[in-house]
């Protein structure tokens, strides 16, 4: 080569190689996470006749839409969901094995993100148990939340961890489950305290409330619905499908089956709960995740911000009325236009086209049995919990081990813990009674399996799909004896008393399909059938931005996503 080539190859670089630079340099201002707790895979379509242009229809329409979307671990409930959009990894990764597990260094039930060595920033802001309807809440002794019981790292964290904590990273949701998992150990995270009707955090994240969160307390937005009912948004024959008998459904406090459903004074003890359990829940996360989107000045910084928004009414609405429900759709169309004031506050604040958006679910939900059965299908039912223990395997027991029934610790969802010492002192085989126990409970009508602890850590389970999601929510440290899989299509449906009409946490396709969609800064609308799991996301928007993915995200980057 001379030396005239050679100047202009040089010259060549000089000009090209800002621009590619530059080029790399390009990211989304803001990534936009949204969680919708409980929608199922289907109902986006199922409902969409009635949504606006703004909303969910912007997002499937504009975005890249993948639409077959399924988990990969057996206990689908809230916690474990998040976590995995979160992690990008399964909770034999995470930890995160369900709502509530058996701790036994502590000896009791702990509730997944509850921590001693933190309070909450508002003093009294915590569970109330005496209104409390989430079971799961009611576990923990201690007011004190944060990440730390998360046992990866999360896309957020490695955000933070990529601009040496220069990106702004907030996560807000109803729950603080909901909130906590997405805002990872790096971030903060907000969520509504039904015991003081407003927003809060915990001392992990600060000292004291930034002053416009307290602005936004101060205003008492909730009291907005004081008096007021949740009606029906449009004329009753625009609905997509009719309803059928609705005597299935919960009338909680004076909620009632049907359309309207009073909330009540401001006053009345469930008012908060209320909220919570209908469109204003939702309604109220937006508001404040816009206001924090404006006062924290998000997407206007050199790196990449991140605000994951969990919206949870519509897994409160399906639990107390079905999927196939007026109160189903109606909370869908109105989470709808909440959704395009969200986007439209975002695109004010930063511009669509410079943010990053993924919607996806921590779960799906299966049908009421009602609904179900009246269409010919038999085979749904609610499941006795009391069937677990019965007289025969406590016979068992006695007779083959000399146990007695405190042999047997307790059963939370999905596992039944043993009591290890009482098995030690009788000097027999834990895993021998594992086995006895599993193959008592196959014999109970509406288990499908029954699958031992000690069975998935010599991989001695069938090589079956189902099995493979029981394993994947298996954790040494966390997980129970036996993991029990009920028939599909039945469930408990008892919460604490409170006959329910729906209620998730199988490893069957109705719980584990969720929509995946990505859209707003440089992405291409299309569909893509191909079948993914939710753990891709997490690894995807790494990808995209050119940093670390969670560590120990299992996910795969997809390529119809990020483009050469």
């Amino acid at each position: 080569m001379n030396n005239k080539t050679l100047y202009y190859a040089a010259l060549a670089g000089v000009l090209i190689t800002p621009q590619l630079s530059n080029a790399a340099e390009q990211k989304p201002k803001l990534v936009l996470q949204i969680t919708v707790d409980a929608l199922r895979g289907d109902l986006l379509n199922r409902y969409k006749s009635n949504f606006g242009d703004d909303g969910f229809r912007y997002l499937m329409d504009d975005g890249t839409y993948f639409t077959n979307a399924y988990y990969q671990h057996g206990n689908t409930e809230t916690i474990v969901g998040h976590v995995s959009l979160a992690t990008g990894a399964p909770p034999s990764v995470h930890g995160m094995v369900g709502n509530v597990w058996y701790d036994r260094s502590k000896e009791r039930l702990v509730y997944n993100v509850e921590d001693g060595n933190y309070s909450m920033l508002t003093s009294g802001a915590g569970v109330n148990k005496s209104t409390e309807i989430d079971p799961t809440q009611k576990v923990a002794t201690q007011d004190g939340r944060s990440p730390n019981p998360m046992l990866s790292s999360t896309f957020s964290d490695e955000l933070a961890i990529a601009t040496n904590g220069e990106s702004k990273i907030f996560s807000v949701s109803v729950k603080d489950r909901g909130a906590i998992s997405l805002g990872g150990h790096s971030g903060k995270a907000f969520w509504f305290s039904k015991s003081g009707s407003e927003f809060v955090t915990s001392n992990y994240y600060y000292d004291e409330y930034p002053t416009w969160v307290n602005a936004w307390n101060e205003k008492k937005l909730p009291n907005q619905y004081s008096g007021k009912r949740w009606e029906l948004s449009l004329p009753a024959d625009q609905y997509t499908l009719k309803e059928s008998n609705p005597d299935y459904k919960v009338d909680l406090a004076g909620f009632k089956r049907t359309f309207p459903h009073p909330y009540g004074p401001a006053s009345y003890k469930y008012y908060s709960t209320m909220l919570t359990l209908s469109p204003a829940g939702d309604e109220l996360t937006e508001d404040f995740a816009s206001t924090l989107l404006k006062e924290e000045n998000l997407g206007k910084g050199k790196f990449t911000d991140y605000l994951a928004v969990s919206f949870s009414a519509n897994d409160y609405v399906i639990h107390m009325y079905g999927p196939t429900s007026l109160e189903a759709e109606d909370n869908l169309i109105r989470l709808d236009r909440t959704i395009a004031k969200l986007l439209k506050n975002v695109d004010k604040q930063v511009g669509l086209e410079n943010t990053l958006i993924v919607l996806s679910a921590d779960h799906g939900a299966p049908e009421a049995p009602a609904v179900v059965n009246a269409l010919g299908v038999s085979q749904a039912a609610t499941f006795d919990q009391k069937k677990l223990i019965s007289p025969t395997l406590l016979k068992r027991l006695k007779t083959e081990f000399g146990l007695g029934e405190n042999a047997i610790r307790l059963y939370a969802q999905p596992y039944i813990y043993l009591n290890h010492d009482v098995i030690k002192k009788k000097g027999v085989s834990l895993e021998a009674v594992q086995k006895a126990l599993s193959e008592e409970l196959m014999k109970v009508q509406g288990i499908a399996y029954a699958v031992t602890s000690s069975d998935i850590e010599k991989n001695q389970v069938p090589n079956t799909h189902t099995m493979q999601l029981v394993k994947n929510n298996y954790h040494p440290q966390r997980s129970g004896d036996v993991y029990v899989v009920y028939q599909p299509r039945n469930f408990i449906n008892d919460m604490e008393g409170l006959t329910i009409a729906s209620t998730h946490g199988s490893p069957w396709r109705y719980d584990t399909y969720v929509p995946v969609i990505f859209a707003g800064y440089n992405i291409d609308d299309k569909k893509v059938s191909r079948e993914i799991t939710p753990y891709d996301i997490a690894p995807t928007l790494s990808g995209i931005l050119g940093i670390t993915q969670p560590s120990g995200a299992t996910g795969k980057v997809l390529p119809e996503v990020i483009s050469d």
